[in-house]
């Protein structure tokens, strides 16, 4: 879908110059804009991140993971960015409107202040084969000089497209095209100097314009074209209306909302497939090589994004990727993976983009996952936990959806013996790990559930007792007693975070004594000198990887809940604000948290580290609100 910008008025004295433009792409004097500097745009299709500079540097066309247009993000400017900002100007703010991903941005100069709206149009009815970014500037206040520089590159900075340009009536037009993608740029004329498309706009108080990219199949027909102001509307009320229905309240409400909208953001619209972030390689250690692309479907993080969804009142949502589930799944449950593409493709080759230099250098930049042909012991009880959630709020099973779960619960049967990777994809040695045993005992617990509270056929009694096995042979051998902790996995001496899941899956309570001392543990041995906490020792050399580890925000908001759930209510809450407190000015939060270099780390924005706000700022409001507590 495209847009006319025929009914926008044309500025007074606006002309495009021939002066130098100097590109705002994703290095400033060499150094890489920190990740903290971006916001999300999304269509549910697909993201855009754009800098807080005005340059777009991450856009996947049509697809989260598809082919980048612009990868300047892990790269340099002349692997393709669309940069737009005030001359002479720096940013005077920039926010959100209302609940939504349009991007608002004021800027201001010595001459006049300049708005800058950004956002990819989101319909009930667009053509799921065309995809658009719109950039809308109002000159506010005085006259402001806006500059603009698009550099259009396909394959991931690697190829620059065919261009040429036409008039239309919907205005000026610039094609670009290589091989099966086509994008159209409408809007006033640009000038195509060194391979990018420039230009300066002189404004005057009230003038506005504005400029269109689209994409669609270089082999389709021509879309229809709407109006651009007629697509921000229908924009605005898409996210109005389905924030309209988030179910949050006390202290963290509106940290709730923001992690809700993003979650969505990141739900592709067509599939019903979460991803895990929108982008790949950013580096979890700057310069190292702890890069993974991480836009695909995790079983893991879509369960628990039902649960955030259903605990909030978005029933329908959790329906969504139930089918999506049983479609990925079904066919072949006996070889269940940890993850699937966007329409639950299974082969997630892992390659090397060589041309790219990696942000902050960090290589090797990597698209696919080779991780998709790990086993993970914990999924099927991620996905069974989250099912039995949706279960208790009322959505109904049938005979496909309880059928693919007692085939999940029969792969898991015959993964008893099986040694795994790990929640966190270690690619060391496969082990028993402690925390991925414990899922299996809730995977077969909520099978048992199931039978027992909701009337479901199965082999309960084989259930039952694979669950009663697993339990004893946690507590026995997933247990140190030397430390008096659970440790990572069986026959380790080391801790792990993850280990904060047993009391969230109901293996022990919260303030079980063991569970509580292994929290201690925890706090001694993973917890920084900053407050933030680790997944687990990376020095050790279990995962496989060279290179330090930043500490994981997810594991700092488990940590959260387990303090809140036992009682420990004012050390929730002081580890609360800290970890929000490196949160972006948007509300946005990146994998983990570099306290070293004070930066956001990993790709942005995490399902992962929302999710794990998400719940920890339910368990807060549960154990404040009996209490009265004041809100913030």
């Amino acid at each position: 879908m495209s847009f006319t910008v025929g009914t926008l008025f044309v500025p007074r004295n606006r002309c495009a110059t021939t002066a130098t433009v100097v590109p705002r792409g994703s290095t400033v004097s060499g150094v890489s804009i920190p990740i903290e500097e971006y916001a999300l745009l999304s269509d549910l299709h697909t993201a855009a991140l754009v800098s807080r500079q005005g340059s777009i540097d991450w856009l996947c066309f049509p697809r989260f993971d598809s082919q980048a247009v612009f990868a300047a993000l892990l790269g340099s400017t002349d692997n393709g960015h669309w940069s737009l900002g005030v001359v002479d100007g720096e940013v005077e703010s920039r926010r959100y409107v209302g609940d939504s991903c349009v991007l608002r941005t004021t800027w201001s100069s010595p001459t006049g202040r300049v708005e800058v709206t950004d956002y990819m149009p989101v319909h009930a009815d667009r053509n799921k084969d065309v995809h658009d970014l719109v950039r809308r500037v109002r000159c506010v206040e005085g006259t402001a000089t806006v500059r603009h520089v698009l550099c259009l590159r396909f394959d991931y900075g690697s190829a620059t497209p065919y261009f040429r340009s036409t008039e239309s009536g919907e205005g000026h037009e610039v094609h670009a095209v290589a091989g099966p993608d086509q994008l159209t740029l409408r809007g006033p004329a640009l000038e195509l100097r060194d391979q990018s498309h420039q230009g300066d706009f002189t404004m005057v108080e009230g003038d506005e314009l504005a400029w269109v990219l689209s994409w669609w199949p270089s082999f389709g027909p021509r879309p229809e074209v709407p109006t651009e102001r007629a697509a921000l509307h229908h924009t605005l009320k898409f996210w109005e209306e389905w924030a309209d229905r988030i179910d949050a309240s006390g202290p963290y409400a509106g940290e709730i909302r923001r992690s809700l909208i993003t979650l969505r953001a990141l739900t592709e619209a067509s599939t019903g497939g979460i991803v895990a972030a929108p982008t790949t390689s950013l580096p979890e250690d700057f310069g190292g090589v702890r890069n993974w692309d991480y836009r695909f479907v995790w079983l893991r993080d879509s369960a628990l994004t039902i649960e955030a969804l259903v605990s909030h009142g978005f029933t329908h949502d959790a329906k969504a990727w139930r089918l999506w589930l049983l479609r990925a799944i079904a066919g072949d449950p006996n070889q269940m993976r940890i993850m699937y593409g966007l329409g639950g493709e299974r082969h997630l080759s892992e390659t090397e983009l060589d041309h790219l230099s990696g942000y902050e250098d960090s290589k090797p930049v990597r698209i696919g996952n080779g991780a998709a042909e790990q086993y993970q012991a914990d999924v099927v009880g991620a996905v069974m936990v989250a099912l039995d959630m949706a279960r208790d709020a009322g959505i109904k099973e049938n005979e496909l959806s309880w059928g693919l779960q007692k085939s999940m619960l029969d792969f898991q049967k015959a993964q008893m013996d099986r040694k795994d990777h790990g929640i966190w994809e270690m690619r060391g040695e496969t082990q028993f790990f402690t925390h991925g045993r414990a899922m299996m005992w809730a995977a077969f617990d909520r099978g048992v559930r199931a039978v027992e509270r909701h009337g479901l056929d199965g082999p309960v009694e084989t259930w039952r007792a694979l669950r009663d096995q697993l339990r004893q042979e946690v507590l026995e051998k997933g247990w140190d007693e030397e430390s008096k902790s659970f440790v990572q996995y069986y026959g380790s001496t080391e801790v792990d975070a993850s280990l904060l899941q047993l009391g969230h899956i109901g293996f022990l309570e919260f303030d079980d004594p063991r569970m509580l001392s292994t929290v201690a543990r925890i706090e001694r041995e993973l917890l920084d000198d900053s407050g933030f906490l680790h997944r687990y020792d990376a020095s050790s050399g279990a995962d496989g990887l060279t290179g330090k580890d930043s500490p994981f925000l997810i594991c700092s908001f488990w940590l959260v809940e387990q303090y809140a759930r036992s009682g420990r209510v004012d050390d929730a809450r002081t580890m609360m604000d800290a970890v929000l407190s490196v949160s972006t000015d948007l509300g946005l939060l990146s994998e983990e948290y570099s306290p070293e270099h004070k930066r956001l780390a990993g790709n942005f924005p995490q399902a992962f580290s929302h999710l794990g706000l998400i719940r920890a700022a339910d368990a807060l409001d549960e154990v404040l609100a009996p209490h009265g507590r004041p809100a913030r």
